[in-house]
């Protein structure tokens, strides 16, 4: 079996067993709760309020493979002063809900539970009762109303409402029903809303504490404009970033006075100059383990901050990083983290790719030449190139052996995955694809070999392909061109720089371009090779796309197919039930596999990262994604030190 290859049940046990995550009844949990030694004597000594008062009601339970022990610092590597994305994947993952260990689930958070209507229009949270901010300040539904209406939905703060909160044009509405319930209304179904809010930039709702932010604020300051003038600063916006920062930028992380939901609070922070970030343990916490013990078990995180990847090699070899995969992932540096791993006490975990595809082969099958257009829209032709291809070879040379020939759709062990759309035309079969390109009209040859269509042209196309984003992409493309060159097809490996890579295929002057497919364990957020719905990823026919995300109003019809597709999504989105859902997602790649658009060459090739020998409850693998955070919801809050 493939080193790639995610067996569900292995997953299951080995995943889930290292981190199962459960929710119990929390407040007779948290009547016997522990606590870290020296909150416990703060608490004590009068300084602290008691455990029981710092929880809230129902926290949430974790359920942590080994209950932990409290203590220790963990290190981990930042590079430069605009990597606060590197914080963000350890930390600051706190929404009204999460994703589960495997990337298939979304379960409570923030909110302890919540309810759908039957179209997917309103959703109703309830809060957990007495949850505090990290200044020990309650959380209420009136920090979500705040967060959304007077924030997100400010036209000064943010020029658009944030897509998140955003479905058929039209924002949502959050409304407080009571302190501990909020209510979010939609105009069109929103089905997908619970796993957008799992990602990090569903964040919104939980990011901004009202009784701190709206200082900040006009609505709630009128002098905040000369608070900006203190400061420095041209508008109350740039005030209200510089003190309370937002999803993705580095001020989130710079402000130790702000209140936050997060596991560690900042106490060195991320400012220009800074040679290290430090964060230390949230005294109000809201999550404990199944003892009752409160998290996290680790002291405080130490972000040091390098300007190279280099010397975050170096630490790492070293044993000065405790968990790092970020910056340092790369197949090239495997070997040499592998051979260290003794040196520096650390071993390796593996990281599974959220995409399908490493390189996927877009032929432009709304080619502005009519000739182009005819030979790359006749399937059987798409389906010779890819029986040319020889997969297993490229497998080997540019993926060291860690991938397998793959198509695309969501990856071995997904619920959703369909092996139809994933594995035809994989086979090398050289011998079946020059009887097809035969049959099609393309048997004579010119004198290098080369095929003729039947106005006399070569078959000749050229694929784009931007080297410093996918150096492996032209790698693999180098051998695809010998191995269809084999069959009588001249291709060109088109290198260029990634401006021009936008332009030519946005304008439709692309003859092909490569990319790699997403899908893999995330087939509903980003579903662009499945049918025509990227305006700029789904590059086999971008006037396809123009065609749905315009209503018809741009772009050019698309065949049947794929209006069935596009129907059959929006049906999808607009269904809550994960089981109908994904039976809706079937019929769409019954029809994609079937219409057999694109080319792949292999699955999306897994990634690693280090762990420190000694620190415990760490996932030997877990998934590797934007939309998933590694590793964020792998709970580092219950990682400990032995």
């Amino acid at each position: 079996m493939s080193k790639d290859r995610i067996d569900r049940r292995d997953v299951l046990k080995g995943l889930a067993g290292a981190a199962a995550l459960a929710t119990m009844a929390g407040p007779a949990l948290a009547q016997a709760a522990g606590e870290a030694p020296d909150f416990a004597k703060a608490a004590a000594d009068g300084k602290l309020p008691k455990l029981a008062d710092r929880l809230p009601s129902n926290p949430l339970v974790i359920k942590a493979d080994k209950v932990g022990k409290y203590g220790g610092s963990l290190r981990r590597g930042l590079r430069g002063s605009a990597d606060h994305n590197g914080i963000l994947r350890l930390v600051g993952n706190q929404g009204l809900v999460r994703w589960n260990l495997e990337f298939t689930e979304v379960l409570p958070n923030v909110a302890e539970k919540w309810t759908v209507n039957a179209d997917s229009t309103e959703f109703v949270f309830t809060l957990r009762k007495g949850m505090k901010w990290s200044d020990g300040k309650p959380f209420t539904a009136d920090d979500v109303i705040f967060s959304v209406e007077d924030c997100a939905k400010n036209s000064e703060l943010y020029k658009s409402v944030p897509s998140t909160l955003v479905i058929g044009g039209k924002p949502g509405t959050a409304t407080k029903v009571d302190d501990n319930t909020v209510k979010f209304t939609f105009a069109s179904p929103y089905a997908l809303f619970l796993e957008i809010m799992a990602t990090p930039l569903g964040q919104h709702p939980t990011l901004f504490c009202k009784h701190y932010a709206s200082q900040f604020h006009p609505k709630y300051n009128p002098n905040v404009a000369d608070l900006a003038k203190a400061a420095n600063l041209s508008s109350w916006p740039d005030l209200f970033r510089a003190k309370n920062g937002d999803i993705e930028i580095p001020s989130r992380w710079s402000n130790p006075e702000k209140p936050t939901l997060d596991p560690w609070v900042i106490k060195e922070p991320y400012v220009g100059g800074a040679t290290r970030v430090v964060m230390e343990r949230n005294p109000y916490f809201w999550q404990v383990d199944q003892n009752g013990n409160q998290l996290p078990y680790i002291d405080r995180l130490t972000f040091n901050i390098s300007q190279d990847v280099e010397s975050l090699m170096l630490d790492a070899i070293s044993g000065r990083l405790d968990i790092q995969e970020r910056h340092i992932d790369t197949l090239q540096n495997k070997p040499t983290l592998s051979q260290n791993m003794q040196k520096g006490g650390y071993r390796l975990v593996e990281l599974i790719a959220s995409g399908s595809q490493q390189v996927q082969i877009y032929l432009n099958i709304t080619h502005k030449d009519p000739k182009m257009r005819e030979m790359f829209a006749n399937k059987e032709f798409r389906q010779a190139l890819s029986l040319g291809i020889n997969r297993k070879e490229i497998v080997e040379i540019v993926y060291l052996g860690q991938s397998q020939p793959w198509q695309t759709g969501p990856r071995p062990g997904h619920p959703w995955e369909h092996k139809q759309l994933s594995t035809q035309f994989t086979d090398h079969d050289p011998k079946k694809a020059a009887e097809i390109l035969d049959k099609l009209g393309y048997s004579k040859k010119d004198a290098q070999g080369f095929r003729l269509r039947p106005d006399g042209q070569k078959v000749f196309f050229a694929i784009d392909v931007i080297p410093t984003l996918y150096p492996d992409a032209v790698d693999t493309l180098e051998l695809v061109k010998r191995h269809w060159a084999e069959i009588g097809v001249d291709m060109k490996v088109n290198t260029i720089e990634r401006a021009l890579y936008y332009t030519r295929g946005d304008s439709n002057d692309h003859d092909a371009a490569v990319w790699p497919g997403p899908g893999g364990l995330d087939p509903m957020l980003d579903p662009r090779d499945f049918f025509a719905q990227h305006p700029q990823g789904s590059r086999y026919a971008i006037p396809w796309t123009l065609w749905y995300v315009s209503n018809g109003k741009d772009g050019q019809e698309p065949p049947e197919s794929q209006k069935q597709r596009m129907k059959l999504f929006n049906d999808a989105l607009a269904t809550a039930d994960l089981k109908k859902r994904g039976e809706i997602m079937k019929q769409l790649m019954d029809l994609t596999a079937d219409a057999f658009e694109t080319i792949g060459v292999c699955l999306a090739v897994n990634a690693f990262g280090i762990v420190r020998n000694n620190l415990q409850n760490v996932p030997q693998k877990y998934p590797n994604a934007w939309s998933w955070p590694n590793p964020g919801p792998a709970l580092p809050q219950q990682f400990f030190f032995s």
